[in-house]
């Protein structure tokens, strides 16, 4: 290389963020998901052995996922292409096979496929795929923040290996952002610079584990404090504050962070959290999420785990889910938290859940058995002169309006299916049933 080509180079690095530059250059430079490459691990093996399979790796952004793709390919012999599923076709895809099977059988040389974002490819862009992974001209690695279970099909889940990344320690930010502080080639090492214990503190809490978005706040805050007398810039906390902005609500309505956090307030609800219920009331709203969609499952949530325990919980549901249509946001956030708050700090019953759930399994797997002869309707003509002999006994004409007599088939006679809780209301319909059957 002369020197021109070695000073473009340099310039061409320099202009590259700070998060691309500090990218490690081996395996054991990797900081963070030990879990997976840590020593002894099944990934780390196959790496080392270079045994490696078709794999996706999932997790939220700034983990390492694409770094651990060009670290495979840099530890592998193999050709390294790399692809993003926003801007690639079926048609792309295809050659980029094509090519890899031509490799391999002139020249014995595998091709590693890398494709960035691959919850972002359609169906058939998928199962474009299957063939060359299947038959080994091809070693594919996708990469997703995205749950792979929710936005990738089956027949490609069924030829690849799951790995989950996890989002990094505020240690292991604090290790990535010191290397980039102290590295005078990759990093900001020329431009001297420290941070406050204040201004440490926020940015490794507000990264949320992204080490792309630390890195991207490390290097603007560096780049626009002017240096001291003795060439130092010392970042404080306003001035991190300032250059991370406010913290955005990460959360994807198609993927993890909507199923994450809708399942989260299901469960704090039913786990009499009113609080926790709000914040994630809040956070969906902030967020966007269709108000309809989160009105349904507060709808659902009343009925599967407050139930006859407090019978206005789904009066209250329906209420919100109805203001919710009329009103619109942003007040319909007012009716929707009543109605959350209500549910959460309601009695809890699930029996009625359990025993729709026992009676459908009862009707799907065991004998249907014949309606009792005196249940049946006797107004059409031809009915069964056994059913008219049987006289139905109108409750209305007993005392408290009961009156004992077979309602389930034969085959199922003895079989209870809803077991009152001794929660909330359901303490007086326990007490009724007991009545009846005594």
């Amino acid at each position: 290389m002369d020197l021109f080509s070695y000073q473009y180079h340099k310039k061409n690095q320099s202009d590259q963020p700070l998060a691309i530059r500090m990218r490690p250059k081996h395996i054991d430079q990797l900081v963070g998901q030990q879990h997976i490459i840590g020593s002894g691990k099944l990934l780390k093996r196959m790496i080392e052995a270079d045994r490696l399979s078709s794999m996706i790796f999932y997790g939220p952004p700034g983990t390492g996922k694409t770094t651990l793709a060009q670290l495979i390919a840099n530890e592998s012999k193999a050709t390294f292409i790399s692809l993003h599923a926003v801007t690639t076709s079926v048609k792309e895809v295809r050659q980029v096979t094509e090519a890899a099977r031509e490799r391999l059988h002139f020249n014995q040389e595998r091709t590693i496929l890398f494709i960035d974002e691959i919850h972002r490819f359609n169906r058939a862009q998928q199962d474009s795929l299957l063939k060359d992974i299947e038959e080994g001209s091809i070693l594919f690695i996708g990469a997703t923040t995205e749950n792979p279970f929710v936005t990738i099909n089956s027949a490609l889940l069924s030829r690849v290996r799951l790995f989950e990344l996890a989002p990094l320690t505020p240690i292991e930010l604090q290790t990535i952002l010191e290397r980039a502080i102290t590295d005078e080639e990759q990093g900001i090492g020329h431009l001297h610079v420290s941070l406050t214990d204040e201004a440490w503190e926020h940015i490794l809490l507000h990264s949320g584990g992204d080490s792309r978005r630390a890195l991207q706040t490390l290097e603007l805050a560096a780049l626009t404090t002017p240096a001291d007398q003795e060439g130092k810039r010392l970042l404080n906390l306003e001035i991190i504050e300032d250059s991370m902005q406010q913290k955005a609500v990460r959360y994807d309505r198609a993927g993890d962070q909507h199923y994450d956090t809708i399942s989260a307030f299901i469960k704090s609800m039913r786990g009499s959290d009113p609080d926790a219920a709000l914040y994630y009331l809040a956070k969906m709203l902030k967020a966007g999420e269709d108000p309809l969609f989160i009105a349904r499952r507060i709808v659902i949530q009343a009925a599967e785990d407050v139930g006859m325990a407090d019978p206005r919980a789904l009066l209250i549901a329906t209420a919100a889910a109805q203001a919710v249509q009329f009103v619109g946001l942003p007040e319909a956030q007012i009716p929707m938290a009543e109605a959350v708050v209500y549910l959460a700090t309601a009695p809890k019953s699930n029996s009625v859940y359990e025993g729709i759930n026992k009676a459908m399994q009862t009707v799907a797997e065991e004998n249907l058995g014949m309606v009792p002869h005196h249940l049946r309707d006797t107004h059409f003509k031809g009915k069964s002169e056994q059913a008219k002999k049987e006289e139905y006994q109108y409750p209305h004409n007993y005392p408290r309006a009961y009156v004992q007599q077979q309602y389930l088939p034969d085959e199922h006679i003895d079989k209870t299916f809803y077991h009152p809780s001794d929660h909330g209301y359901e303490q007086r319909i326990q007490q009724f049933l007991s009545w009846m059957r005594e």
